[in-house]
């Protein structure tokens, strides 16, 4: 097991627990109501724990490196997964995996970041970056979707779009800027769930949909804390203050109208029990879809349109024109 700086609490207990347990197996001694005794200690300091998280400490668990990334969920939700690759310009970019599956029994498209679960597959995935050709991809798969009618489900975890010099040379913003502009008018349902980072234009990319949801230790953001930190105070050190100033948890989306729900996770994080967030997941993946499915399209695109054009909040400041100057600042003007 993997544990965060502040689960150090729970990183001490399990270590006794593993030591009681070898105690059990060697020796002839009862451990057993010790065992239950400890046991029942670790679940009452995990929710204690994670009852009362900072923006931080939630970036920090949707980075955790056992969480599950978009293939899991995608093998454990559905039936059957046919991937599709390439974007039939330039390349198959392999930090976002798509292709149609089958969500007990109604056939949808699912598309979504991979980060893999390894170094070796992460350098694979590129850390879940995509490259222009991979948001070309979605799109080219959300289009087959919209051809034949299937919905649409997006699964966001990413720390953004790909910065290299490479992904600018072949188009990196219109790539995001051209889904945004299909999605916003795709005649079939788009449901959308941030499961790990939701950074920047890379996850907006493939998160415009009827409904977005988040999971409940997941961030959604226009930037990560640490480059928000070295942006406001040349440093990475306020990274913290920067997590709390951007308010980026669900909690905050959801208290904003940015998203429609928050998907609950098993305490301890997804990673704790990765089935059962599998199983949460599916259920709110099926019920968004029900919501939606039998909307007219027309009527379903305007509400779309709709949502978004909501979204924010603007202040309109009257033109006055400017009090006459008092005459001590008068007289320090002529000064």
């Amino acid at each position: 097991m993997v544990f965060l700086e502040f689960e150090k609490p729970l990183e001490t207990l399990y270590e006794q627990l593993e030591k009681l347990k070898e105690v059990g197996e060697d020796g002839d001694i009862d451990v057993t109501e010790m065992i239950k005794t400890l046991e029942r200690k670790i679940t009452n300091k995990r929710r204690e724990i994670y009852s009362n998280l900072t923006g931080w400490q939630r970036v920090q668990l949707s980075r955790h490196p056992e969480r599950p990334y978009t293939l899991y969920y995608i093998n454990q939700m559905c039936r059957k997964f046919i991937e599709l690759h390439g974007d039939r310009f330039v390349n198959d970019d392999k930090a976002i995996v798509g292709g149609l599956a089958n969500l007990d029994g109604q056939t949808v498209m699912i598309i979504g970041h991979q980060k893999g679960v390894n170094t070796k597959m992460r350098q694979f995935r590129n850390f879940g970056m995509a490259n222009p050709e991979g948001y070309r991809k979605a799109l080219r798969l959300m289009k087959l979707a919209e051809r034949f009618n299937f919905p649409v489900v997006t699964l966001i975890d990413t720390p953004g779009a790909f910065p290299g010099i490479e992904a600018e040379e072949r188009g990196q913003a219109e790539a995001i800027a051209r889904n945004l502009f299909e999605m916003a008018q795709l005649r079939v349902p788009i449901v959308c769930a941030v499961i790990g980072e939701g950074a920047s234009g890379g996850a907006i990319g493939i998160g415009l949909g009827d409904r977005v949801y988040m999971l409940e230790n997941t961030w959604y953001s226009v930037i990560s804390p640490e480059s928000c930190s070295s942006i406001l105070w040349r440093s990475w050190d306020y990274k913290e203050q920067a997590a709390e100033a951007l308010k980026l948890t669900a909690d905050d989306m959801f208290e904003q109208g940015l998203i429609d729900g928050i998907i609950k996770e098993p305490t301890g994080g997804a990673h704790s029990n990765p089935e059962e967030m599998a199983k949460l997941l599916k259920r709110q993946l099926k019920k968004a879809l029900s919501e939606v499915q039998d909307m007219d399209p027309d009527e379903r695109i305007l509400e779309r349109i709709e949502k978004y054009s909501r979204m924010g909040s603007v202040v309109e400041v009257s033109e006055e024109p400017e009090p006459e100057p008092t005459p001590e600042k008068k007289k320090r003007n002529n000064k």
